[in-house]
């Protein structure tokens, strides 16, 4: 977007602030400034005036002019073709530097003296509007002359161009940044002037249109005569600099007054209208991808999308100011892929709403420069709501970190062009304005309060962070799961992650529960996976095939995952299968790992969830589950799971060797806390203990009894030994191996005697056992 200082001041009077203060300002309200450029005409270029010209005896295309420059008339040889009686020319003195190596200087061209240069707009520095000299009028200023052209503050200007994002079409126009430096500097906008030239007539005896219901855009019409339009100098300029000037003056003057104020602004020749009854008729209708477009003898423009080029022929244009919601607009642009023109760079960031103030800039603009109106005009609009937004003066302060106050907050809202309403208890209603798209909730109106304030006005201040206990049942679960999957991938096995789905039909040759029919699957992804799992061990099996098909010799894997009961039921369980070599080949087995077995897989599960005691199955209830090596893991007392050799019909049926299985409920692992506890400084003694046992009584009740013994020397017992023969008979030998310590002092061997003969009666009282 470019601006400069003094098209700025048509609105805002920042004659006395500094150019490098205004771009700080631009940049600090987040209107970056991506350059600035001062234009100074050379010292020495005056105003002259061409009182003659007449031909060059020895040159065609040279002419000799008396050129009136103040102090005298100096003879100066010209070759513009342009060069005429009568016109204020910009002229290069003798001793004026235009450049670098471009000093004037007397001189004889084809022998007839020159003192001096009738310069054109390049070579002062000024965009280029013809291959000619530049003629000069008094849209600059009053023409005095003898008077040096940096004496002129509308073409001695300062360009700048800036970048802006996407959202901010309410600054695409010099009215619109002249608006944000209202609220920046607080300094009032001028009141643009209204003074239209008519002629005899009005619109209706010129113009019918024809317009559907169905359209969305709000248009306005007005009609002119132009056979008498001469756009100045400075306008002519101000144009080139945004490097759209064409020989066209209508084009020049729309695309001033577009750039000026925002408004779309377009015209149509009178002679490419349709005609009906000697008047011109402009139909507006809807196109098949929804667009409204403007026709005459053929299409002639898209509104807000593409505008056909105006035809220069004709003195009589109907005139449009139009504007389209710009969210919509590129909605509907994306979805449709259409050809856009140069209009929809404006209309798609947001044009300016207020299409009636934009042609009544433009109609005033060329009825000083010459052209007729007609009188009256043709409306379709619709009235616009304004989104309201209730602004808590407490959330803004809470927002930004410092406290504002509601005049504060109110000044600077009205000065962007917000209608604000004081809501009672330190609360703003606030009606958006309808240039401001972006403008959606209460920290979009914060961060316009930011930008006027100036972010580097608000003071830093330490951050105050509140932590709040944010354990809960949700975050344990993930902390035990990490915890478990960690352990297990120490302990040699991989995590798996498999569907939740699996066959049915394996499920059922394997006596496993299925899902309930009525709540199964009713579109399966494939006829392999046409089921919920009722278990994971299924898939690791699977998984565990593959891998041996690869050549493997030892597989292990867990998986964590979702399994579902009959009635289709979530819970949550960790499986593990380990089949094949326990280890892998090396120098240490000789080459020969042995095969995995029960007690080892037992340890590495409860290296991976924690101890637990193991029991004999009561029951069998499906096919996978080995009928002699098999157990169920219990912790305080509760079943949580199993843990199994595979049956060797599954194993076969898979190919596999060796391979055992286990299955845990997840939610039933103890997820506690490692207590540090205190130990004993005194030396332990260890002592074993060989029972006598009848067959029919469980480990585990003769280590119910061993816990009931109420002694705090026992420290840890564990069986150690089991050994059957023919003499005993149905009964078996268990040796149990006790690790004795006290706290207070070192036992001594009648101490030691003395514990180990309570274990003894305690076993022979509760379940009459005695040693071997």
């Amino acid at each position: 977007m470019i601006i400069t200082k003094r098209w700025l001041e048509d609105f805002i009077d920042i004659s006395k602030i500094d150019i490098n203060d205004i771009c700080k300002k631009l940049n600090s309200i987040g209107l970056e400034v991506d350059s600035l450029e001062k234009v100074r005409i050379p010292s020495g270029v005056v105003v002259g005036y061409i009182e003659s010209k007449e031909k060059h005896p020895d040159a065609d295309k040279l002419s000799i002019c008396q050129v009136n420059i103040g102090s005298e008339v100096s003879q100066i040889v010209c070759g513009a073709k342009n060069v005429a009686e009568g016109q204020y020319v910009p002229v290069a003195t003798v001793g004026c530097v235009l450049g670098a190596d471009f000093k004037i200087k007397k001189a004889k061209l084809r022998g007839v003296e020159s003192l001096g240069m009738i310069c054109s707009s390049t070579e002062l520095g000024l965009p280029k509007l013809n291959d000619g000299i530049l003629e000069l009028d008094d849209s600059i200023g009053e023409l005095i002359i003898g008077k040096e052209l940096n004496e002129y503050r509308l073409i001695n200007d300062d360009i700048i161009d800036i970048e802006l994002t996407a959202n901010r079409g309410d600054c695409l126009s010099i009215h619109g940044v002249a608006r944000e430096l209202s609220a920046c500097y607080g300094i009032n906008i001028y009141e643009q002037e209204k003074n239209l030239e008519y002629n005899d007539k009005g619109i209706g005896q010129l113009l019918e249109i024809e317009c559907e219901s169905a359209i969305n855009s709000s248009l306005i019409y007005k009609a002119g005569d132009f056979e008498e339009l001469k756009v100045p100098l400075l306008y002519k300029l101000r144009v080139a600099i945004l490097d759209l000037y064409k020989d066209c003056d209508i084009e020049n003057i729309l695309t001033y007054s577009t750039h000026t104020t925002g408004v779309t602004l377009h015209a149509y020749a009178k002679s490419d209208c349709d005609t009906l009854n000697e008047l011109s008729v402009l139909h507006i209708k809807k196109s098949e991808n929804g667009f409204d477009e403007v026709y005459g003898k053929e299409r002639l423009s898209t509104i807000s999308i593409k505008n056909e080029a105006i035809n220069k022929e004709d003195n009589t244009y109907i005139l449009e100011a139009s504007y389209n919601n710009p969210e919509e607009l590129s909605k509907n642009v994306f979805e449709k892929k259409i050809k856009t023109g140069e209009v929809y760079y404006k209309t798609s960031r947001g044009s300016e709403p207020n299409i009636e103030s934009g042609m009544e800039y433009f109609t005033t603009l060329i009825s000083k420069f010459g052209a007729k109106l007609y009188r009256g005009y043709e409306v379709f609009t619709e009235d616009k709501e304004r989104l309201s937004i209730d602004v808590s003066i407490k959330r803004v302060s809470s927002i930004v970190g410092k406290t504002f106050t509601k005049v504060k907050i109110e000044k600077i809202l009205s000065g962007l062009g917000f209608i604000v309403r004081d809501g009672g208890s330190g609360v703003l209603s606030v009606q958006v304005p309808l240039f401001r798209h972006d403008i959606k909730n209460i920290a979009d109106i914060t961060e316009e309060v930011v930008r006027i304030v100036g972010i580097d006005n608000i003071e830093s201040t330490p951050l105050q962070i509140e932590e709040v206990n944010r354990v809960n049942e949700a975050s344990e679960k993930i902390i035990k799961k990490n915890k478990i999957r960690a352990k297990a991938i120490e302990d040699g096995f991989f995590e798996t992650l498999t569907y939740v789905f699996t066959s049915k039909e394996t499920l059922v040759k394997y006596n496993l529960d299925t899902v309930d029919e009525k709540l199964d699957i009713l579109n399966p992804i494939v006829n392999e996976l046409n089921t919920y799992r009722t278990t994971i061990i299924t898939n690791l099996i699977e998984a565990c095939s593959n891998n041996f098909k690869q050549g493997f010799k030892k597989v292990a894997f867990f998986e964590i995952g979702t399994v579902f009961d009959t009635a289709r039921k979530e819970s949550k369980k960790i499986s593990f299968i380990f089949s094949g070599d326990r280890e892998h080949e090396s120098f240490l087995n000789n080459g020969k790992p042995k095969l995995i077995d029960f007690f080892t897989f037992s340890k590495k599960i409860a290296n991976s969830i924690g101890s637990f005691d193991l029991e004999p199955m009561n029951e069998i209830t499906n096919s996978l589950i080995h009928p002699y090596q098999n157990a169920s893991v219990i912790v305080d007392n509760k079943i949580i799971g199993f843990i199994s050799k595979l049956h060797p019909n599954v194993a076969n049926d898979y190919d596999l060797p060796d391979t055992f299985i286990a299955e845990i409920d997840f939610d039933k692992i103890e997820n506690s806390l490692v207590k540090a506890n205190e130990y004993s400084k005194f030396q332990a003694s260890k002592r074993d203990l060989s029972l006598i046992v009848p067959k029919s009584i469980s480990y585990s009740r003769i280590r119910n009894v061993i816990n009931s013994i109420e002694d705090d020397t026992i420290q840890q017992f564990n069986l150690v030994d089991t050994y059957s023969d023919e003499k005993l008979g149905d009964k078996e030998s268990l040796t149990i191996r006790f690790v004795l310590q006290s706290f207070e002092k070192t036992l001594e061997e009648e101490d030691i005697t003395k514990t180990m003969s309570t274990i003894l009666d305690k076993l022979n009282t509760a379940l009459g056992i005695g040693i071997r």
